[in-house]
């Protein structure tokens, strides 16, 4: 084993194990953030295509996998469902795999796939990747995007069935205001809906890519509809709204900027809400506005009630 890999393997424990430290502690949007990070990582190895590699095509096909489970691991932290979730004790038993993924030649113990790398970065990487913002935001067309290609966001789902005495709340998107939307490729909002610590209380929703740019706005004109009763949201939770584009040059998709709503804020008829600087601050505790200029993210709100 050459140390380039041993080192490789010795990061990958490490970050494994602090997701499973995290996640055992209950500090769950921390597992979550190291969770995403080394799947990528996984994931990024198990496709690469360099002769130098230490693995073979099987070894990577079980890193693939065990990516997937982190990511499983992920998504049940974040689901509000207790059926079908894939445990702490599942994963762990990944660990001895990873460490000894050089010799290990057993069955995979679950039935999962390898999915493939998605340049939507987790949390905390966008911050390292990205401080040539301004200077790539001309250089819309370059690169090579058939590489890692963008997601085909749309992922909006229907309204809730009505309960007496229930409210359900419908979002119109109808535009964001950016000093640069004629530049932004394949624009797209995610739309979750957070407690105070940053954990989603119902499923994460992506907005088909943007309808028309003009100006100074990129205009959606879509509705939402919160997977949850109003009266049922727990105190403190907000409704997150980030802006998500395709950089050519860096193929990725990546958060431009965000913007929240309040549970005070919800009620009938047209607002605008101000936009902010990412990284997306779930918590919202180190807020920093993306601009000065009167550009905002302009919603309309009808409220359902039986």
């Amino acid at each position: 084993m050459s140390e380039v890999t041993r080192s490789l393997l010795q990061r990958w424990g490490a970050s494994f194990r602090r997701g499973a430290d995290f996640d055992s502690w209950g500090q769950l949007v921390e597992a979550i953030d190291e969770y995403q990070i080394l799947a990528r990582h996984l994931q990024k190895e198990a496709q690469a295509q360099h002769n130098n590699s230490e693995f073979t095509e099987e070894q990577k096909k079980t890193i693939g996998k065990i990516a997937t489970c982190l990511e499983l691991r992920s998504a049940a932290l974040q689901s509000t469902q207790s059926q079908e979730e894939f445990k702490l004790e599942d994963l762990k038993k990944l660990e001895p795999i990873l460490k000894n993924i050089l010799t290990y030649n057993k069955e995979f113990p679950f039935d999962v796939q390898p999915v493939p790398l998605r340049r939507i970065l987790a949390p905390g990487e966008e911050e390292n990747l990205e401080f040539e913002e301004d200077e790539e935001e001309g250089g819309a067309g370059a690169g090579s995007p058939d590489s890692f290609p963008a997601r085909v966001p749309g992922t909006l789902l229907p309204r809730l069935p009505s309960e007496p005495g229930m409210t359900l709340l419908t979002i119109r998107i109808e535009k964001i205001g950016l000093k640069d939307a004629g530049q932004c490729i394949d624009p797209y909002i995610t739309i979750s809906v957070k407690d105070l610590n940053g954990i989603d209380l119902t499923p994460v929703q992506d907005t088909p890519v943007a309808s028309r740019k003009e100006d100074t706005y990129v205009h959606f004109n879509v509705d939402i509809e919160l997977q949850k009763h109003v009266e049922k949201l727990t105190k403190g939770a907000a409704i997150f709204f980030e802006f998500k584009h395709y950089k050519p040059k860096k193929r990725f998709t990546s958060t431009k900027c965000f913007a929240f709503m309040e549970m005070d804020e919800i009620k009938p008829g047209p607002i605008v809400i101000e936009l902010y600087k990412k990284p997306t601050d779930f918590k919202r505790k180190k807020l920093q506005l993306l601009t000065k200029k009167p550009l905002y993210l302009h919603l309309h709100q009808t409220l359902h009630k039986e």
